[in-house]
């Protein structure tokens, strides 16, 4: 038993392994000296009160041991406990410096709950976390990137790991199992191919460790999509496609980039969203239902029926409980 208890004592972080040994010797000796000199330290307490001030070398002088036991008690306590809480001081600080570096170099576990993990470091990844950032300032955003060498931000909220994404190990660290969402995004320093395996890699190692977390992967080139949604991605944004289209509308409207932009923009007031259909709404017309958000300041795009969404659908389409409604609102 005693052998079981001084391993499992061996296990512990060393410095409460030194902290410990410290207070266990100012308590002895405390107590010693109450038995050595009990007119000199009538109390328990006054025996343990100046124990702990000569281990800590203040020397108020209230109690002083008048024998030669007591005096070389003092001597035997001021070698041995002073040492012990010096490196005790000196280690705390030293653990202090080195998860201060942890967190920031991204080598410390996150342990948080319902976090974003945002994969890859670029301006994409800056701009998502400065509106995260600035919509829910309480919200704790996870950053993994082998590249980066240390934290980007001071914000005790955006907590950064290093490494490999695809990992388990570095997937660990981001605490992947109690996340809320996970986002990958294409590193363009690479090819479009590399970039896509690297991020299909990615989505596969996050879905195999966490198969239920809702994911959104950004992907460059057209025939990856596929083998993204297979590799269970949630969403699929084919940053290529959509730049065309925004390119195209400013072909034949010209300044329609900014307009797509200012609209999209949820820092702006502007919120395009899903939202569930009420109850009252259900089997309304398009025509009808739009008239009645159109009171609440809510305009109507579109209906999301499954994986289908028709953007200004025929006046007559049924809404149905199990749609999603495409709006505008502020």
């Amino acid at each position: 038993m005693v052998q079981q208890l001084f391993h499992g004592f061996l296990r512990w972080p060393l410095v409460i392994r030194i902290f410990m040994i410290a207070i266990t010797l100012m308590l002895s000796f405390g107590t010693v000296i109450h038995f050595i000199e009990p007119d000199t330290f009538p109390s328990l307490f006054d025996g343990i009160w100046w124990a702990i001030i000569t281990t800590s070398t203040v020397g108020y002088g209230d109690f002083v041991p008048l024998t030669w036991e007591g005096r070389l008690l003092g001597i035997v306590l001021i070698l041995v406990g002073a040492g012990f809480l010096s490196t005790y001081f000196v280690t705390l600080a030293a653990e202090t410096v080195m998860t201060q570096n942890a967190y920031l170099e991204g080598k410390a576990t996150f342990k948080g709950k319902e976090h974003v993990i945002i994969v890859g470091w670029n301006e994409r990844t800056r701009e998502v976390i400065n509106q995260l950032t600035s919509l829910q300032s309480t919200c704790d955003i996870i950053l993994v990137d082998e590249t980066l060498q240390k934290n980007p931000y001071n914000n005790h909220h955006i907590h950064f790991v290093k490494g490999t994404p695809f990992k388990d190990s570095i997937l660990k660290k981001a605490n992947l199992n109690e996340a809320s969402i996970a986002i990958i995004t294409a590193d363009q320093n690479k090819d479009e191919m590399t970039s896509d395996m690297n991020s299909v890699l990615t989505l596969l190692a996050i879905k195999g460790n966490h198969p239920g977390l809702y994911t959104v992967v950004e992907i460059l080139q057209k025939d990856q999509v596929a083998n993204a949604k297979r590799a269970g991605a949630d969403e699929v944004i084919q940053t290529n496609m959509q730049t065309s289209y925004v390119m195209m509308n400013s072909i034949i409207s010209q300044g329609m980039s900014k307009t797509i932009l200012k609209l999209l923009n949820h820092l702006k007031g502007n919120n395009l969203k899903l939202i569930p259909v009420a109850e009252e709404y259900i089997n309304e017309n398009f025509h009808s239902l739009s008239g009645h958000l159109l009171k609440n300041n809510i305009i109507l795009l579109g209906i999301k029926k499954g994986e289908n969404t028709s953007v200004n659908p025929p006046l007559t389409t049924i809404v149905e409980a199990s749609d999603e409604l495409l709006v505008i609102s502020n």
